[in-house]
């Protein structure tokens, strides 16, 4: 005989292990194929980016991009540009390598704006040696340019340098009344230093002849349009300040042969 409170019980464990078993089964191909895998560049993009502005900004996001390769990174309402491996970064249309900082767009372009050293009308320039003077260089420097006396601080530590100044005042109005009293000076390097780096203006009165209107038509033939801007011995070019420890990697390779 038939106990039916027992077969009501299996019944109903029967009913719930095949709904039980429908459920794993219309999971099994969700399963099968598994979450998305996350992507690992992320991360590393991120990290990078946090290590490019080493705690200045926060580093919101970072996603895809539609380019294969590329990251966009969000940082407050500004949307960087970094490939998958966190080493170059895009900015302001310029390539960046992260780890450096160095920015190879602008190197690129004074490579192509390099000139032969040996044009360049040196009598024009103030000379000053230091040591063997076998390592030259001309810089275009504005007495009134905050980035020209940085320089020109690096410039008087060198050992074994002969650097040729070319000067020019086209950044306030004073400028070339303070160029004109440099180069009227007895000594010229001197007062031009003392200039830069002191902000000494010499005591004459200025007006002995200056090449400053022959400088400013060789800068414009060159295409210098700010300060500070130099050239290594072999014509490539430097535009705006580089700080001692790169300057002076620029100034071994570009003083060979």
């Amino acid at each position: 005989m038939i106990d039916s409170k027992r077969f009501t019980r299996v019944a109903a464990f029967a009913v719930a292990v095949l709904a039980a078993s429908a459920i794993w089964l219309a999971a099994a191909p969700a399963r099968a194929q598994g979450a998305p895998a996350a992507d690992p560049a992320i991360p590393r993009v991120k990290a990078a980016m946090e290590g490019f502005v080493k705690g200045r900004y926060k580093v919101e996001d970072v996603r895809k991009t539609p380019l294969p390769g590329i990251y966009e990174v969000r940082i407050g309402n500004d949307l960087l540009y970094v490939d998958e491996r966190g080493q170059y970064l895009f900015y302001e249309g310029d390539l960046i390598e992260m780890k450096t900082q160095r920015n190879l767009t602008r190197e690129r372009v004074e490579e192509l704006l390099a000139i032969d050293f040996k044009t360049l009308p040196l009598e024009l320039a103030i000379k000053q040696v230091s040591g063997n003077g076998k390592r030259v260089m001309a810089v275009f420097e504005d007495p009134n340019c905050g980035y020209c006396k940085r320089l020109r601080a690096d410039l008087v530590k060198l050992d074994d340098v002969t650097i040729y100044t070319f000067p020019m005042a086209f950044l306030a109005a004073d400028s070339e009344s303070k160029a004109r009293k440099a180069l009227c000076a007895a000594d010229k390097a001197r007062a031009w230093n003392d200039l830069l780096l002191n902000n000494h203006v010499p005591g004459n009165a200025g007006t002995c002849d200056t090449p400053l209107a022959q400088v400013r038509d060789l800068a414009q033939k060159l295409g210098i349009t700010g300060t500070p801007v130099l050239f290594f011995s072999n014509g490539k070019r430097l535009t705006g300040y580089a700080p001692p420890e790169r300057f002076n990697r620029m100034l071994a390779e570009n003083s060979k042969g």
